[in-house]
């Protein structure tokens, strides 16, 4: 995903994306210009540690503007209704948009991250171990939300997780990795009621 997001450099490999705009393009070959137009425009990123994706400094509207700006947003006007309007998706109550991320908890500066990776309106969002660390009622509470967007919204979304009970609510589709390998690939529910690499068998059976 770091790879996907432009974080990190690859060594080799090809990324394509079905989208008239970028037809036929290695995105790994493309200019650092070019990836910094991709992450602001066809991208949004939720980071497993929110201080990786929020400026903890920021209130919670200006950090959705930040993304915002950098998709070119220039109306003040329309990006505050418009962060308004994603921290009510997100259920941030408004009386807090003002608020600095590092107030809150866990599981609400997850659902920032997640208003500021939609506020470019991206047709692709990476979620990256986004329930890692945070209690059961609020990891429901954050899968509950991120299925409310698959269904509104119809974004593509890629999520790693190694817990296969969030794959299985959110993925319709499971690449399975071992060592920077994709080991086994299909649907989701057909990898996990019948696994066939061995390593697999040993994710599905552990948690039996």
């Amino acid at each position: 995903m770091q790879c996907l997001y432009f974080d990190q450099d690859v060594t080799s490999g090809t990324l394509t994306i079905d989208d008239p705009e970028l037809a036929g393009e290695n995105l790994f070959d493309v200019s650092s210009q070019r990836k910094r137009y991709i992450r602001n425009h066809k991208y949004g990123m939720v980071y497993q540690n929110p201080v990786k994706g929020l400026r903890m400094d920021f209130s919670s509207i200006s950090n959705i503007a930040e993304k915002q700006i950098a998709a070119g947003g220039r109306h003040v006007g329309n990006m505050q209704s418009a962060g308004e309007r994603l921290l009510d998706v997100v259920s941030i109550p408004l009386f807090r948009m003002k608020e600095e991320p590092r107030n809150f908890s866990g599981g609400m500066q997850q659902r920032v991250q997640i208003a500021k990776a939609l506020s470019n309106d991206p047709p692709i969002l990476f979620l990256d171990e986004v329930t890692t660390g945070l209690d059961l009622s609020v990891q429901a509470a954050v899968i509950d939300l991120i299925k409310q967007i698959q269904r509104d919204l119809g974004i593509s979304m890629i999520v790693v997780s190694h817990d296969l009970a969030v794959i299985r609510m959110l993925a319709d589709r499971t690449l399975v990795m071992l060592n920077g390998r994709v080991i086994e690939s299909g649907l989701t529910d057909q990898i996990l009621e019948d696994p066939n690499h061995a390593y697999t068998q040993q994710l599905v059976y552990s948690l039996l």
